[in-house]
């Protein structure tokens, strides 16, 4: 028996269900980017105002590129089961928020027809860093002619990932889609929607099958969706609205409605997402499958606070940073958590350009050490060989893997060229660390000691170098 609406009476009364009627009403929201993130995060969000009695929050959830788990959650009517565990204990939760499934690929046009539905208030997309295509502009472009064709209000569209300004981004993504003859369409744009910037955070891994056999147990029946999440979770957003008195009701379901969300973006991508990266790298190449393996390590712990206190909080605006870090470390720890670090390396050259420089250029403006991050540098370019310490090959899972792997490779016969060649791409560090000597040096001193030592000895000699 697996889960379903038919089965949803038959769960223990200790799973927390939805309470309202679902899909009798048409969606009022078009998510794009149907992955585990969204599941534990906004669509938790929009079931807690689905059931305060609200029913325009409803989703129409769009799978970019995963038909397979499109047609798994259509087989569950929309239903999955969230595992929320974290030192308070451990919870299950159905959330009954998702009502329609769409395939990007194969089903285009369904989904420019939700997004021009006169039901239809917010589209939210979690489509990562390398999502934001010309493509994914025309799609939403074209759903919005129709809107505005139609004489339909304009809507809330609502990027909810790692990049900053996230918003704006967007924004200039649709209008790129835009040609010569869009000039109405564009000006209606600009006067009736809102693309707000916001900050997501929750840690999410991707669905294993412990999680999927802990759910059996807790529910009596198969899922095939079961999501593994932590208690905690943050949505920061900007408060620009299509509807003003959005505001309002997202804060009372606990989300941050701000004027100020470039702070807590900017914390979150150099304190969390900076040193997860830094993490990841460093478990891929010693062969620590989790990131709870990996803080668990005294010496990774002990660099991990010192990265995001000594080299990055300086120039942070968000001013609690330091109860920030420590609520950071304790979250990395979560037992339950099983975050592959080869999840969080997917994709690194896309998102160390907005994780690490940052800090990097603080520290050399202020004249101060930026070892941490060039040691972090330094494992990156070790990562590239595409094998750990144990002699186990990985994949480089990232759109640039072929360039990535080609210069990677030198550093068996040359390795001081190729750390250069690595930190003179401008894609990945920016047009001033490629010009910096010292901080070609200094990662070509840690890529060193990588490789005649081991990625632990090196970060314990960084260490007992930076008390």
């Amino acid at each position: 028996m697996k889960l379903s609406a038919s089965t949803l009476t038959a769960l223990p009364a200790s799973i927390q269900t939805p309470a309202y009627k679902r899909k009798a009403h048409a969606p009022g929201v078009v998510h794009l980017g149907l992955g585990a993130f969204h599941r534990a995060h906004q669509a938790m969000v929009f079931d807690r105002l689905l059931t305060a009695g609200d029913t325009r929050w409803g989703i129409h959830g769009v799978g970019m590129t995963r038909p397979d788990l499109v047609d798994q959650l259509r087989a569950q009517d929309g239903l999955y089961a969230v595992r929320v565990a974290d030192g308070q204990g451990v919870t299950w939760q159905v959330p009954g928020a998702l009502w329609r499934m769409s395939v990007a690929t194969t089903e285009r046009d369904a989904v420019v027809q939700a997004i021009a539905a006169a039901t239809t208030r917010w589209v939210t997309l979690t489509v990562t860093e390398k999502g934001y295509t010309p493509a994914l502009g025309q799609l939403l472009l074209d759903g919005l002619r129709l809107r505005q064709q139609a004489g339909l209000p304009g809507i809330t569209i609502a990027s909810c990932d790692n990049l900053q300004g996230n918003g704006h981004k967007l924004q200039a993504l649709v209008k790129t889609a835009g040609t010569t003859h869009d000039g109405e369409l564009l000006r209606w744009l600009d006067a009736q929607c809102a693309f707000p910037c916001s900050m997501v955070d929750r840690i999410v891994p991707a669905a294993t099958p412990e999680v999927m056999a802990a759910a059996q147990k807790a529910l009596s029946v198969q899922d095939q969706c079961a999501l593994s999440t932590e208690g905690f979770w943050e949505w920061v957003i900007e408060d620009c609205f299509a509807d003003p008195t959005d505001a309002a009701l997202l804060q009372s379901s606990g989300v941050r409605v701000t004027s100020d969300v470039h702070s807590y973006e900017e914390a979150k991508l150099r304190m969390l997402n900076g040193s997860h990266t830094a993490m990841a790298l460093m478990g891929a190449v010693t062969g620590r499958p989790y990131i709870a393996s990996c803080i668990g390590v005294p010496h990774i712990r002990t660099f991990v606070h010192q990265l995001m206190s000594r080299e990055v909080a300086p120039h942070l605006s968000r001013t609690d940073w330091a109860e920030y870090r420590d609520a950071l470390i304790a979250r990395f720890g979560n037992p339950y958590l099983k975050h592959s670090v080869h999840q969080i390396a997917t994709d690194s050259s896309q998102k160390i350009p907005q994780r690490w420089p940052p800090s990097v250029l603080g520290q050399i403006a202020q004249g101060a050490s930026f070892e941490h991050h060039a040691l972090g540098a330094a494992v990156f370019v070790r990562y590239t060989l595409g094998v750990d310490e144990n002699g186990q090959a990985y994949a480089l899972n990232d759109p640039q893997a072929d360039s990535l792997m080609a210069l990677g490779a030198a550093q068996r016969t040359e390795p001081d060229a190729c750390v250069r060649a690595l930190l003179a791409r401008e894609d990945l560090w920016g047009t001033t660390l490629p010009q910096n000597a010292t901080w070609i040096a200094r990662v070509t001193h840690w890529h060193q000691q990588v490789l005649q030592h081991g990625v632990d000895a090196a970060f314990q000699q960084l260490l007992a170098t930076n008390t």
